[in-house]
């Protein structure tokens, strides 16, 4: 018998699929209904603030998940489980603050979970060590370098004692210390002795600890890249992970060179492996790095191999494909083949059931009719593609503000984002609130951030209020990154 999901579960697919508020307020009704039946305090209860921690941290809403998992953690234990979850409430803690900033606070309160876990698990078992390496990784962007290394050597051998597959974690974490250090020691010592899944993982471990914006990052991740293909071999699905990442760092850092050369790799591996789909997708990354590093002719022949192989798949597949390609042929200034292929893209999407590729394909070339100056198509298409499209997926915001432009006769909206972000941003409040509380609602723009002007028809109840703020908070999570893209 399948196992029906739990709220947590859905609510990770619902931010799989970008719908920030939905996941939210699925889990805030969750813990709500919790709260109801078992009361504030229980073990129950401090789960679902967990979970809500947990998916409010994953919308980059820090503070709020903060205050989730130290309600969490106030909870008082009642038995062995109660106590263990405990623990996890104080790691999640002491990550949240991490990620928002706040390194005192997490290394306070990673060090007392590590004190804990010893206490209950004793220093032997790996549950223990569990609290051993975020501790360590946060040592080490302090500045600790030294006390990060005695950590982490101390949460391998615990792990590695173990038998425990998460000992690949461990070792990715210490081999990003020593390569910080400098010392020249060896990064992988005693990998000869672990099975292949174990070291699998240590890619992902290397990527996950590593400082992206650090220009040193790049050698570390050719040296995980070597080492693992070397185990395993150039076509497991853990050397192509490992060079996906490199070719990401690569995007970050600006080595375009090597970005192309780790794509290349990638896409020869899975068309060596008949992997068609993933040759296509890996295809389109190739051409987008090929145009970003200047060498435009290059990228269009890729696009033009990619559409070869998408044949084969089905219409989601070769509509963006299709999109993609004639979006370059439109930068690289060829107006009329990039017409034909933005509307294949569109015929191609049509044929599929996903709207999200009709609308992408839609505003593709209804923004390109426009800046042609062909208005009344541009409009016709505009609206077909946003009429299937989620409202706040980043391509609708920018086709309705294109849209906008349209209805009043101009060939460019593309300066009318940050009004169309601004109404965007005042819907998905007002969607979300009680009918008869509001009596204005104010969303503009000013210096790159929202300024929110409020007045109420009553004074609201406390509960009210709470819903309020957290309507906000989420609003400020779903679109401040599209307001980011922008600018």
């Amino acid at each position: 018998m399948t196992t029906p999901p739990t709220p947590i579960d859905v609510a990770f697919a619902l931010l799989r699929e970008g719908r920030m508020g939905d996941a939210e307020n699925l889990v805030t009704r969750e813990l709500s209904a919790v709260a109801d039946k078992h009361g504030e305090g229980s073990a129950p209860w401090a789960s679902a603030q967990s979970d809500l921690g947990t998916v409010l941290l994953n919308t980059g809403q820090h503070d709020r998940a903060i205050e989730c998992y130290r309600r969490a953690v106030s909870a008082a234990p009642r038995d062995h489980e109660s106590r263990k979850d405990q623990l996890t409430y104080r790691l999640n803690l002491g990550l949240a603050l991490r990620m928002a900033g706040r390194l005192d606070e997490a290394e306070a309160e990673l060090r007392q979970g590590a004190q804990d876990r010893l206490a209950f698990y004793g220093r032997e078992h790996a549950g223990y060590a569990f609290g051993l390496e975020p501790l360590a990784d946060l040592l080490l962007r302090r500045g600790n370098p030294g006390e990060a290394r005695q950590v982490v050597e101390e949460a391998v051998a615990n792990l590695w004692r173990n038998g425990h597959e998460r000992v690949a974690s461990a070792l990715a974490l210490r081999a990003v210390i020593v390569h910080a250090a400098g010392s020249g020691e060896p990064l992988f010592p005693g990998l000869s002795q672990l099975p292949d899944e174990v070291v699998a993982q240590i890619g992902g471990g290397v990527v996950q600890a590593l400082d992206d914006g650090d220009p040193a990052s790049m050698s570390l991740l050719t040296a995980t890249v070597a080492v693992i293909e070397e185990r395993l071999g150039p076509d497991h699905q853990a050397t192509l992970n490992a060079l996906s990442a490199q070719a990401n760092l690569g995007r970050g850092l600006g080595d375009h060179a090597g970005r192309v050369r780790a794509i290349e790799r990638v896409l020869g591996s899975y068309e060596r492996q008949g992997r068609q789909e993933a040759a296509v997708m890996a295809a389109l990354g190739l051409a987008m790095a090929q145009g970003e590093a200047g060498d435009a002719e290059a990228g269009l022949a890729t696009y033009a191999r990619a559409h070869a192989k998408a044949r084969a798949g089905g219409p989601e597949l070769r509509s963006q494909v299709l999109r993609n390609w004639g979006l370059a042929l439109k930068e690289a200034g060829q107006a009329v083949p990039a017409e034909q292929r933005l509307t294949e893209a569109l015929s191609e999407a049509r044929r599929g059931a996903d709207h999200d590729t009709v609308g992408r394909a839609g505003v593709a070339l209804g923004l390109f009719l426009q800046h042609e100056e062909r208005l009344p198509e541009a409009r016709v298409v505009l609206e077909e593609g946003l009429a299937v499209m989620d409202p706040v997926h980043p391509d609708a915001l920018v086709g309705r503000s294109h849209l906008t432009a349209v209805l009043d006769g101009r060939t460019c909206g593309c300066g009318d984002m940050e009004s169309t972000i601004a109404g965007a941003f005042r819907e998905f409040v007002l969607t979300r609130l009680p009918a008869g509380l509001l009596d204005r609602l104010d969303v503009t723009i000013v210096d790159g951030d929202f300024k929110i002007e409020v007045a109420l028809n009553r004074d609201p109840t406390e509960p009210e209020l709470e819903n309020l703020n957290a309507v906000f908070q989420t609003a400020q999570a779903e679109f401040r990154s599209r307001l980011t893209a922008t600018t």
